[in-house]
C-alpha cells in the first residue's frame, strides 16, 4: 500500500507541473503584463494618497501659521485699535518670511483694515466664500479657492501677472475657445479674530498662491518619487490643475520647460472635472505615456475647481514586463526539469513522518493523552510533529485542569447548599424566639413607663440594650434567609445603569454623609435579561461594603461597558483594601472582617451572579483600594 500511495503522489507531482508548466508558458506573459500594469497603477494610487497628504500638509502649515498669529495678544491689540502701522510691524515679516502671497485683515463685516502686500488697498469686501464661512461661522476655516484676477490686483499686481496664462494648444485635451486664464488658485486659511472678552473683532487670513509655485509638486517628485530618473528621465511626475489647466507642475515639454498652460486630457476631464471621480489608467501627458493618477481638488462649498495628479513613467514598466516574460519562461521550464526529478523522492519523505502524526492522532482520540509522536530533524514536518507534542500535552493539561475547576465547583456548589439548608432551617428556628423575646421586652419597657419610681431607669437602660441586640439577631436572621432562600430569578429586559442610578438614589443620604464622590463612568449598553430587584440588591450591597470600606472623603467609581460580549459592570472604591490571602474567602458565608458583619452579604451576591450564569472577580490592594467585577451575559440561556 506504501508503493501505491508513493506512486500516486508522485504522478500527481508530475501532472500537476506538466499542465501548470504548459499553462504557464501560454498564459504567464499575459499574466505577468497585467501583473506589472496593476502595480504600477497600485503605486500610482498609493502616490497620490502621498501626494494628498503633501498637498493638505501644506495647506495645515498655512492654517496653523494664521491661527497662531490670529491669537497674539499684540495683533489682537492693533486690530481693536485699528493701528494698521502696529499690524505692519508685527506681521511683515511673517508675511515675508513665511513666503505667504496674501496676508490680510478685514473688520467683524468683513472690510479690509490692512493688507500685508499692497497697504494701500483698504476698504473694500473681499468676494471669496471661505471669508464670508468665517464671518458666519466665526470659525477657523482652511481650503483651495479660485481669486479672481479682480480680487488679485487688490492684494499685487505681481501677483495677478502670475496667475496670467496663455493656453498652449494640448493634444487630447477637450476642445475649447478660451485663450487665456486670468485667475488665480490659492491655498488659504481664515481665522477669527477675538478680544480679551470673547468678542468677534476681524478676521485674518492668509495663504500662498499656486499658480507658477513649483514648491508642492517638487517636494512630491523628491519625497514619494525620490527624484528617482530612468533613461535620463524623472520617472515621477505631479501636477497641479487649476479646472483643466497645468498652473504647476514638474511634467516637462520636449525644450524641458515645464508644461504649464497646457490642459488635461478629455477623458480624464469628463471623469474628474465632471464627474468628480478619480481617475487612474494609461494616458499621454503632454509628449510621453504615463501611469497616471488623477483626483478632483474641491474649494470649500465643495465645487470641483481643480485636479491633482501624480505619474509614474510608462517606459520603465514596459521594460521591466518584457524582462519579468523572458525571465519566467525560463524559469518554467528550470522548474518543470527539476520537478520531475525531485518529486518521487518527495512524496516518499513526505509520507513517512505523516503516517506517524497519523498514528499518534488515533492514539490521541483513543484517550491515551500521554502518546508522543518521535521527532527528527528540523523541517516543517518535525514542527509538525512538535506542535502535535505540544497540543496532546496542552489536552492533558487542560483536561486535568478543568476536572479540578469540576470538583472544586462541585464542592462549592454542594457547601453552599447544605450551609443553605442549614441556614433556612437555624433562620425559622431562631425567627420565632427572637419575635417573642421581643414582643416582652416591650412590654416590660411599657409596664416601667408607666412607674414613676427613679431605680426602673436603670432597668430600661438594660432593656434597651437588649431590644437592640435582640434587633441584630433578627437582621442576622433575615441575611441567612436571603442567602438560604436561592429563588430563581424573575427574569426581564432591563437596563444595568437605571438600576446603578437607582440603587445610588437609596443610597444617596449615606453616601452624603461620608462624603464619599461617586463617579459613573456609563457607556450606552443594551438592555440584559435579568432579575431587576436582585441586581438591584447586589449593586447595593457593593455599593454599602465599598462606603464602609472608604473613609470620609473618598471616591467610588462605578464603570459599566462592553467586553467580549458581555456586560461588565466594574465598582472601584478608593478604600482600605482587603490583603490578599483574604480574597479567597470573602465569598464564603459568615466569612467577615467587619466587627459587626454577619459574613453573608457578598455570598448572595455570589449566588445572584451565579443564578444570572455571570461571573464576579475581585482585585484589592491594601491602602489603596478594592474593585469587583461584574459580568452578565446579555442574554440567559
Amino acid at each position: 500500500m506504501r508503493v501505491g500511495l508513493t506512486a500516486k503522489l508522485s504522478l500527481g507531482f508530475l501532472l500537476v507541473i506538466t499542465i501548470v508548466g504548459i499553462l504557464a508558458i501560454f498564459a504567464g506573459t499575459n499574466m505577468i503584463a497585467n501583473g506589472i500594469v496593476q502595480q504600477a497603477q497600485n503605486k500610482v494610487k498609493s502616490d497620490l494618497n502621498a501626494a494628498r497628504e503633501i498637498y493638505r500638509e501644506n495647506l495645515d502649515d498655512i492654517k496653523d501659521l494664521i491661527r497662531l498669529n490670529a491669537e497674539r495678544i499684540l495683533v489682537r491689540q492693533a486690530v481693536l485699535a485699528r493701528n494698521t502701522r502696529q499690524l505692519i510691524k508685527l506681521l511683515g515679516d511673517v508675511r515675508i518670511k513665511e513666503r505667504l502671497d496674501i496676508l490680510t485683515i478685514t473688520d467683524k463685516d468683513g472690510k479690509v483694515i490692512l493688507r500685508l502686500r499692497n497697504p494701500e488697498q483698504f476698504g473694500d469686501y473681499p468676494d471669496n466664500e471661505i471669508l464670508k464661512s468665517t464671518l458666519n461661522k466665526k470659525e477657523v476655516a482652511a481650503s483651495t479657492i479660485i481669486f479672481s484676477r479682480a480680487e488679485l490686483l487688490k492684494e499685487g499686481e505681481d501677483l495677478a501677472d502670475q496667475s496670467f496664462f496663455k493656453l498652449i494648444p494640448t493634444p487630447k485635451a477637450k476642445p475649447t475657445t478660451k485663450e487665456e486664464e486670468t485667475s488665480g488658485m490659492a491655498l488659504i486659511a481664515v481665522v477669527p479674530i477675538f478680544d480679551a472678552e470673547g468678542n468677534f473683532i476681524g478676521v485674518l487670513y492668509g495663504g500662498r498662491l499656486l499658480n507658477r509655485d513649483y514648491t508642492i509638486v517638487d517636494k512630491i517628485k523628491h519625497v514619494v518619487f525620490l527624484a528617482e530618473t530612468y533613461k535620463g528621465r524623472d520617472i515621477g511626475t505631479a501636477t497641479i490643475f487649476q479646472e483643466d489647466l497645468r498652473i504647476s507642475t514638474n511634467v516637462r515639454q520636449l525644450d524641458g520647460r515645464r508644461a504649464i498652460g497646457t490642459r488635461v486630457s478629455d477623458i480624464v476631464y469628463e471623469q474628474v472635472l465632471i464627474k468628480g471621480k478619480p481617475w487612474t489608467d494609461r494616458a499621454f501627458v503632454v509628449n510621453d505615456w504615463y501611469i497616471t493618477a488623477y483626483e478632483p481638488i474641491r474649494d470649500i462649498t465643495g465645487d470641483i475647481i481643480g485636479i491633482l495628479y501624480v505619474g509614474i513613467l510608462e517606459a520603465k514598466f514596459a521594460d521591466m514586463r518584457n524582462n519579468a516574460i523572458k525571465t519566467f519562461i525560463g524559469i518554467v521550464l528550470l522548474g518543470i526539469a527539476i520537478a520531475i526529478t525531485v518529486s518521487h523522492l518527495l512524496a516518499r519523505g513526505i509520507l513517512k513522518p505523516l503516517r506517524k502524526i497519523f498514528f499518534a492522532s488515533r492514539q490521541i482520540a483513543k484517550g491515551d493523552l500521554d502518546y508522543q509522536v518521535a521527532v527528527d530533524g528540523k523541517d516543517e514536518i518535525a514542527e509538525l510533529g512538535t506542535s502535535f507534542n505540544y497540543m496532546a500535552s496542552s489536552l492533558k493539561k487542560r483536561d486535568e485542569q478543568l476536572k479540578e475547576m469540576t470538583r472544586q465547583q462541585l464542592m462549592r456548589s454542594e457547601r453552599l447548599a447544605t450551609l443553605g439548608q442549614l441556614a433556612a432551617g437555624v433562620a425559622h428556628e431562631i425567627n420565632n424566639p427572637i419575635a417573642g423575646i421581643l414582643t416582652y421586652i416591650r412590654l416590660i419597657r411599657k409596664r416601667l413607663d408607666k412607674s414613676a419610681d427613679s431605680e426602673n431607669d436603670d432597668f430600661k437602660r438594660y432593656l434597651t440594650i437588649m431590644e437592640r441586640e435582640t434587633d441584630r439577631c433578627g437582621i442576622i436572621v433575615r441575611n441567612l434567609l436571603d442567602f438560604a432562600r436561592q429563588s430563581e430569578p424573575n427574569l426581564k429586559s432591563v437596563d444595568v445603569n437605571i438600576i446603578i442610578n437607582e440603587s445610588l438614589e437609596l443610597l444617596a443620604h449615606k453616601l452624603r454623609l461620608q462624603d464619599i464622590e461617586v463617579e459613573k463612568r456609563f457607556q450606552r449598553i443594551p438592555p440584559i435579561i435579568a432579575d431587576f430587584a436582585q441586581l438591584q440588591q447586589t449593586f447595593m450591597n457593593l455599593i454599602l461594603n465599598a462606603a464602609e470600606a472608604t473613609d470620609r472623603g473618598g471616591k467610588l467609581t462605578i464603570t459599566t461597558r462592553i467586553v467580549d460580549e458581555m456586560v461588565e459592570i466594574v465598582f472601584t472604591d478608593t478604600g482600605k483594601g482587603i490583603p490578599q490571602e483574604n480574597l479567597s474567602k470573602i465569598f464564603e458565608p459568615f466569612y467577615t472582617t467587619k466587627e459587626k458583619g454577619t459574613g453573608l452579604g457578598l455570598s448572595v451576591v455570589y449566588g445572584i451572579i451565579n443564578r444570572h450564569q455571570g461571573e464576579i472577580e475581585v482585585k484589592s490592594t491594601l491602602g489603596k483600594g478594592t474593585t469587583f467585577i461584574i459580568r452578565l451575559p446579555k442574554a440567559i440561556k
